[in-house]
C-alpha cells in the first residue's frame, strides 16, 4: 500500500462533465483519508489530435498528475502516445487510464475488468456457450474481451460497420486463440438470438438521448441473460423489457463502479471499498434522477445529459 497522501488525477474526453467517475474517485480518498483532486477536461475539436493530446500528457507529466481517465472520443488516440501498455491494452488498441510519473506513462483499461468484475458479481453461473454483443465500438472491443476471459464459447458480434466489428473479432482472436468469434450484419440478430444464452447491449441505444430498445423487444425470452453497459437511464427500455420476458439482467451500474474502482486502485496503490463506491453510485444517480425530474417539470424539451455510457 501507498504511503503517499495526496493524489491528482483528471479525465479527457468530450462531453464529460456529467460524469460520476469524479465524485466516486473523490468521495472514496476522502474516507481512506486522502487528498485526492480530481479534475476534468473538456476537449474541444480541435484539441482530438495525437499533437493536442501528446501535449496534454506531457503537461500532466509536467503538472504532477498522478494519473488520468481516458474515455470517448480518444481511447485509441491516445494509445501510441503513453510510453508503455498492459497486454490488455495491446490487444484491444484503446486505453481508459494513464498512470503518470516523471520516468513513465502507462496504459490501462479499466473498462475490460470493468465489465468482466461487474459479470462475476451478478452472472457467474449463468450459461455462456453462446453470447451475442451489440456494438463493436470502444466499449464492445472491450466488453468482448472481458466476455471472452469470463470463458464464453462462442461470441457474435452484431455491428451495421463490417470493417469495425471483423476489427473486434480480430482483436479477440488474437488475445484469445481459438476463440470462436463471428461477425453478424443487424438484420441477422434475431437468427443469433434464437441460439444465443445471453445479449450484451454495447451501443447508445437505450439512452435517455437515444430511446428505444436495440433490438425489437419480442426477440426476448425466458432463459436469455441480458446486460446492458448503459446507465443513465440505469434501467433501460432493452433492461425493463427483458425483465418483464423473465430474463436475468445486468445494469451499467456495476462495469461504472468497478472501472472506477480499478483506476482508483491503480492511481493511489489503495484497495478501494466496492461496497461504498456502489452505495455513492445509488446516491448519485438519484440525486441526479431527482434533479432531472425537477426541470423537467419547469422546461419539458430539457435533455438528459449526453454521455450516458461507461466510459
Amino acid at each position: 500500500m501507498s504511503g503517499r497522501r495526496s493524489y491528482l488525477a483528471g479525465l479527457l474526453g468530450q462531453g464529460i462533465k456529467p460524469s460520476l467517475t469524479p465524485e466516486m474517485h473523490e468521495r472514496e480518498a476522502v474516507r481512506q483519508g486522502l487528498r485526492y483532486v480530481y479534475k476534468t477536461v473538456d476537449l474541444a475539436d480541435d484539441a482530438l489530435g495525437r499533437d493536442r493530446l501528446g501535449a496534454l500528457l506531457a503537461a500532466a507529466v509536467d503538472l504532477g498528475f498522478d494519473g488520468l481517465n481516458v474515455t470517448h472520443p480518444v481511447k485509441q488516440t491516445m494509445v501510441p502516445l503513453v510510453g508503455r501498455v498492459t497486454p490488455e491494452v495491446e490487444a484491444i488498441g484503446a486505453l481508459n487510464t494513464v498512470l503518470v510519473d516523471a520516468a513513465e506513462t502507462v496504459g490501462h483499461n479499466t473498462d475490460v475488468t470493468g465489465f468482466a468484475r461487474a459479470f462475476a458479481d451478478a452472472l457467474a453461473d449463468a450459461a455462456r456457450d453462446e453470447v451475442v454483443l451489440l456494438g463493436a465500438g470502444g466499449a464492445g472491443t472491450a466488453v468482448a474481451h472481458a466476455l471472452a476471459a469470463q470463458g464464453v464459447r462462442r461470441l457474435v458480434v452484431v455491428d451495421p460497420d463490417a470493417t469495425r466489428a471483423a476489427a473486434l473479432a480480430g482483436s479477440v482472436r488474437r488475445a484469445a486463440p481459438g476463440a470462436d468469434v463471428v461477425t453478424v450484419a443487424p438484420a441477422g440478430v434475431a437468427a443469433a438470438l434464437g441460439a444465443a444464452d445471453g445479449l450484451v447491449n454495447a451501443t447508445p441505444v437505450g439512452m435517455a438521448a437515444h430511446p428505444g430498445s436495440p433490438v425489437p423487444v419480442d426477440l426476448l425470452r425466458p432463459g436469455l441473460w441480458v446486460a446492458d453497459i448503459v446507465y443513465r437511464p440505469l434501467h433501460t427500455e432493452l433492461l425493463r423489457a427483458a425483465a418483464d420476458r423473465g430474463c436475468r439482467t445486468l445494469t451499467g451500474a456495476g462495469m461504472a463502479v468497478h472501472q472506477a474502482a480499478d483506476a482508483f486502485e491503480l492511481i493511489t496503490g489503495r484497495p478501494a471499498d466496492r461496497a461504498a463506491m456502489f452505495r455513492d453510485f445509488d446516491q448519485l444517480v438519484a440525486a441526479e434522477t431527482q434533479e432531472t425530474e425537477r426541470t423537467q417539470d419547469t422546461n419539458p424539451r430539457t435533455r438528459d445529459h449526453p454521455e450516458e455510457r461507461n466510459h
